[in-house]
């Protein structure tokens, strides 16, 4: 083999090893702290204990130190959030 195909699939193996590398350190990142949301099972899911009635109006009360954050959605689609700190 010359000189010239060795070198490129050198390169070749090394771009493919590197893009692997690259693929399992993405899927193994996860959400920073302050964001408001997890993700589990590839979804989206509010950090928040939210309690969903039958009726489609949910509350759901978020804890940041002190500090509580109510968010409130009625029936009628009426958003309200309140945030409370002891």
């Amino acid at each position: 083999m010359s000189t010239v195909s060795k070198a490129a699939i050198w390169l070749g193996a090394l771009a493919v090893a590197g893009g692997v590398g690259f693929a399992g350190a993405a899927a193994a990142q996860t959400v920073p702290k302050n964001w408001s949301y997890e993700i589990k099972d590839g979804k989206r899911v509010p950090k928040g204990e939210r309690v969903t009635n039958a009726d489609g109006s949910w509350r759901e009360e978020t804890r940041q130190g002190k500090c509580i954050t109510i968010k409130e959605k009625s029936p009628a689609g009426e958003y309200k959030e309140t945030r409370r700190c002891d």
